[in-house]
This record gives C-alpha cells, sequence and structure tokens, in this order.
C-alpha cells in the first residue's frame, strides 16, 4: 500500500533495496547518551526494515551496518558495536529463519575475531535454504574492496588458466562481485540527512534511484521506508537512454 492507500503492482517495488542507516550517534547525543545506545536502537528499525521488506515482496535488502571505515572510531564504540553484532545474531537469526528470511553477510570478515566469524558462519548456514528475502548485511565492507576483491579472484581464475585477459569485462567482473546472484540495487536510502554515498555498494548501485531522508536511523520505521518507495515510483528509469517521446515533445 502507497501513502495514498492504493496497491501498487510488482513491477513498482524495487526489487534490491539498500540501505546506509546514518545518525545512531547523533540520535543518542540528542537525548544526552552514549553513542551505542543509539545502536541499540536502531536494532528495532533494523526489525522494521525487514519486516516491511518481508510484507512488500521486496527481493534484497541490503544493510550498511559497518564500513571498512569505522575502525577509525574510538576502541570502546568499535568493541561495543562488535559486540551488539554478536548480540543481534544471537537473537534475532531464529526469527529470521522462521520468516523464511536469507542472511548473507558481506565484506571482509576475517577481521573480526573468531567468536563473530562462528556466528556469522552459523547464521548463514541456518538460513541457507530459505527462498524468502534477501537480507544481506554489509560489515567490514567497502565498495572499493569489493571491486578489488572481484580482480584478485580473477586474476587468480587467469594464474591457474581458467580465464584470459581477453575474458575480461563488465561482466566477468561482475561475476565475481558481492552479491553477484541478486539483483542489482534499484533504490539506495540514507538516513540522517547526509547526500553521499560513502562507499557503499559503488558497482552494485550504478543506475540505483538514490533517496536521502533527514530521519535518523533510530527513527526510521514503516512509513518512512514507504515515503522512499513512493517517490521511487514517481521516478523514470532510463538507465541511460533518452527521456520518453512525450517528455520530449514538452
Amino acid at each position: 500500500m502507497n501513502s495514498r492507500g492504493e496497491s501498487l503492482s510488482n513491477s513498482m517495488i524495487p526489487k534490491h533495496v539498500a540501505i546506509i542507516m546514518d545518525g545512531n550517534g547523533r540520535w543518542a547525543k540528542q537525548r544526552g547518551k552514549l553513542r551505542i545506545t543509539g545502536h541499540k536502537a536502531g536494532v528495532e528499525s533494523v526489525r522494521n526494515a525487514v519486516r516491511f521488506s518481508v510484507k512488500n515482496k521486496i527481493s534484497s535488502l541490503t544493510l550498511y551496518a559497518f564500513s571498512s571505515e569505522n575502525w577509525r572510531r574510538p576502541e570502546k564504540e568499535v568493541s561495543s558495536l562488535m559486540e551488539l553484532f554478536v548480540f543481534a545474531l544471537d537473537n534475532e537469526v531464529k526469527n529470521l529463519h522462521k520468516n523464511n528470511v536469507k542472511l548473507l553477510v558481506i565484506g571482509d570478515i576475517g577481521r573480526f575475531s573468531e567468536r563473530l566469524q562462528k556466528r556469522i558462519k552459523k547464521a548463514e548456514e541456518l538460513t541457507a535454504n530459505n527462498t524468502g528475502l534477501r537480507l544481506n548485511i554489509a560489515a567490514n565492507y567497502g565498495g572499493r574492496w569489493d571491486i578489488a576483491n572481484s580482480m584478485k579472484q580473477i586474476f587468480e581464475r587467469i594464474k591457474n588458466d581458467e580465464l584470459s585477459i581477453d575474458d575480461i569485462n563488465e561482466n566477468t567482473i561482475n561475476n565475481h562481485i558481492c552479491m553477484h546472484n541478486q539483483e542489482h540495487v534499484d533504490l539506495v536510502i540514507r538516513t540522517g540527512g547526509e547526500h553521499r554515498i560513502s562507499n557503499f555498494l559503488l558497482w552494485q548501485i550504478a543506475y540505483a534511484e538514490l533517496y536521502f531522508t533527514n530521519v535518523l536511523w533510530p527513527d526510521f520505521d514503516e512509513m518512512v521506508f514507504q515515503n522512499a518507495i513512493d517517490a521511487f515510483t514517481q521516478r523514470e528509469r532510463r538507465y541511460g537512454g533518452a527521456e520518453s517521446d512525450d517528455e520530449l515533445v514538452k
């Protein structure tokens, strides 16, 4: 249902939505609390986003949880974020599984503790055969890392005589990029009032529509999500092509 209570056809719903979850720290600061309080409050917004995506039959939802640049934050905050990640995996994965959600964590997880890596692997294995929403959590992820990592895989295949240099093209890179077996991103939502991509899914969002909102992530609810979807349905996606004939006549 859109904001006017009208049903949207499946063709109008974005197949893959990616969200830059920004504003947790500012949300906590406005309330005179520690930044980690904002991160904890943001977990409920993740639940809202997943619930909305399942209800509206969105195929993939990708959430930017922890960028490769976030290690620069204070050690105490990073440590608290890691513990929150473990807590969320332990407490949410059974519910995700119950709702047929398939979980995938993308990014360089090798830098995480062995404890967290085991939690990630266990959660992915539990939901591996689910056929509903694909929930991708970008953790220690960066778009540049993703492209460089795909090139490493390609060069390894060249070294093993599985590919030649002449085989390298956009499709080759695409087949080695994170989430290569999913739809490219249709819609990127960024909360918190900033208007930048922050090294997120640089390859996958080449033709995505961008939607920015001043709402801080802990205040993100289904109504805010719906507003983004409504804005998406009003846009004409041309993928580099010309405007429609009607538009050219005007």
